[in-house]
């Protein structure tokens, strides 16, 4: 079986953020988020990483990560278009909004030849995640008829943020911790040591229980999710070319429910006490800036995270 490799989504726009925020500093020598969960991922024995970014951002990104992670880990580069679409498809006319996290994985299909963890770009998982992950896919290889995958489950209400809204994958589990479903709720909302969520622009809310178990997509997955992926594309396209044209996304959760419901696949559950943070608003950064500067006097990083590779 091949080492497992990461591949990270750092191709999103960044709207509700003002900015591209894969590549804004949170640490003391100007390191990007990014930079601490590749450290994390480094040292939990990942060798390789897939970017998947788009042609706009390439040569800031390259600058500000790439270039300097080279020295430490094989870097791959996988770009995310609008137009890599099956054959017949087309984009709609006025359409910018990415394909969303499937179509993601989809652009990095051709660097993806055996395991494989996924994980956003502007999200902080913390070291426990990324050794999870990491000894899971390098233990479980596909059982004839069924796929191997898992994910890397947090509790909701350590993952909200305070000055907005973000999205989810809210999860159910059976007894022996394996995915039953996740279902992407895509407005949630802060209240109290709790949240909730809205489908209507915030005219109802749902409410959703602080421990809840979500995915903030770290993902373990096999080269067969790349497969079927692309094979249930079409299907999404259609679906989306009819009811949402300009911002229909396929999410990556909505085909690992698909498999598991079809008994294709089992989804082991894994668990981190690490804190989530993030930057998906400009005012989130100045917890994130806090929170690194903390673990790092704590010890759990080096204050120039990759002096010792110099």
């Amino acid at each position: 079986m091949n080492k497992p490799v990461l591949v990270v989504m750092a191709a999103g726009m960044g709207s509700r953020y003002g900015g591209l925020k894969q590549i804004d500093p949170v640490g003391s020598h100007g390191q990007p988020i990014l930079d601490y969960s590749i450290y994390d991922a480094h040292r939990a024995g990942f060798e390789t990483v897939v970017f998947v970014i788009k042609h706009e951002i390439e040569d800031a990104f390259k600058a500000a990560i790439g270039d300097h992670l080279s020295k430490v880990m094989e870097v791959k580069y996988a770009y995310q278009e609008l137009t890599d679409l099956p054959e017949g498809y087309r984009v709609p006319e006025g359409r910018v909004k990415p394909w969303g996290t499937c179509h993601a994985i989809l652009a990095a299909r051709k660097l993806i030849d055996g395991p494989f963890a996924v994980v956003n770009a502007d999200d902080y998982y913390g070291p426990q995640a990324f050794q999870a992950i990491y000894d899971y896919l390098s233990q479980h290889a596909d059982r004839p008829g069924c796929y191997e995958y898992a994910m890397v489950g947090y509790l909701l209400g350590n993952t909200v943020t305070e000055n907005g809204y973000v999205s989810r994958g809210i999860c159910t589990e059976d007894q022996d911790h394996f995915l039953q479903t996740v279902t992407e709720r895509t407005h949630i909302e802060k209240d109290g040591a709790n949240a909730r969520f809205t489908e209507d622009d915030g005219a109802t809310w749902t409410a959703l229980p602080g421990d809840a178990i979500v995915s903030m997509n770290l993902w373990g997955l096999t080269g067969s999710f790349v497969s079927e992926a692309w094979d249930r594309f079409p299907a999404f396209l259609d679906k989306a070319l009819a009811e949402n044209p300009m911002k229909g996304e396929y999410y990556l959760p909505s085909v690992i429910s698909q498999l598991i419901g079809e008994d294709k696949a089992r989804v082991k559950v894994l668990r981190s006490t690490d804190k989530w943070y993030g930057v998906t608003y400009q005012a989130d950064k100045p917890v994130v800036v806090a929170a690194i500067a903390e673990k790092t006097a704590a010890g759990l990083y080096p204050d120039d995270l990759w002096a010792e590779f110099q």
